[in-house]
């Protein structure tokens, strides 16, 4: 199976250093825009993938080298220019690199799964599919899993519950206007009522990536094991029920916009997407993030 990420900036280098350390497939291809960059990563890989007991084959390259991938990983992204930016500033900057890194690489893996990670995350996924052409089943953007597993830790350190016995969500938009989905959050069949500690646990989370970036300049560990957990979803069509980013499909009479919903995972991609009872409150939160990313998409296509 054939792997390539495209951007090796801090978080494609991280992506692609957690894809080492747990070597799912035979071929792993690092794209960039200075392939002297992607070089020195593949290199480097290879160093250490030497002790990982793998014969994955790492090597940086051009689109035609990765031709035929089974997964490929969009990470590329303009950098923030302002100290009090929003994920939604980076949209002019990336789409451009979409239609320049795009096209190519779906007319040379015409039947992969294309995970985006580039921010916006929802609007980026949105045009991905507008670009690539490829059925809304085979991409899939990050969205809100990092702040779900985020919010699950929280809730674990709070209730002294293991994380992986938690069952709740972030849902809606990869940003400002996210929710907490309270009214499906449980553990063990019990659910958790909305609570003083739960608000106060989700307004936590909604703001932890900015404060990581302002204290690290970025943020990549957290969203590099994100993804690979989407990755091994895929390659070993495990069918993990995620909460990304995806085509919505009608649900709360949202459609034409990308959005975070509990969607199942595999080989072939999106599976199936789940559609939880929300509460009246967080339908009217979902509808809210729809038309806040229809507003970006739209102001994206006019400029």
């Amino acid at each position: 199976m054939k792997l390539t990420i495209v951007g090796m900036g801090r978080v494609g280098s991280a992506i692609a250093f957690a894809a080492t350390m747990e070597p799912i497939v035979s071929e792993l291809w690092l794209l960039n825009r200075s392939i002297e960059k992607a070089e020195g990563d593949a290199m480097d890989l290879t160093h250490a993938s030497a002790l990982r007991n793998s014969n994955m084959t790492i090597q940086a390259g051009t689109i035609e080298d990765a031709a035929g991938s089974d997964v490929i990983v969009f990470t590329a992204s303009v950098s923030p220019t302002r100290a009090d930016w929003k994920r939604s500033d980076l949209a002019a900057g990336n789409k451009p690199l979409l239609e320049h890194w795009l096209p190519a690489l779906a007319e040379s893996s015409p039947n992969a799964v294309l995970i985006m990670v580039s921010n916006p995350v929802d609007v980026m996924t949105y045009a991905a599919i507008q670009i690539t052409g490829f059925p809304p089943e085979r991409v899939i953007g990050t969205g809100t899993l990092l702040d779900s597993i985020r919010y699950r830790a929280s809730l674990s350190h709070e209730l002294e519950i293991h994380s992986d016995d938690i069952r709740a969500y972030i849902l809606g938009e990869h940003g400002d206007d996210q929710f907490a989905a309270h009214s499906v959050a449980m553990t063990g069949g019990e659910k958790f009522f909305p609570s003083e500690t739960s608000r106060r646990l989700f307004r936590e989370t909604v703001n932890v990536g900015y404060e990581v970036y302002n204290r690290k300049g970025y943020t990549n560990y957290g969203i590099a094991l994100a993804t690979m957990s989407i990755v091994d979803s895929i390659v070993y069509d495990l069918r993990h029920t995620m909460p990304v980013s995806v085509l919505v499909d009608g649900f709360l009479g949202v459609d034409d916009v990308c959005l975070s919903l509990p969607t199942v995972i595999g080989r072939s991609g999106v599976t199936r997407i789940l559609h939880p009872p929300l509460s009246e409150e967080e339908a009217a939160a979902f509808r809210h993030c729809a038309a806040k990313v229809r507003e970006t998409i739209e102001t994206m296509a006019s400029e």
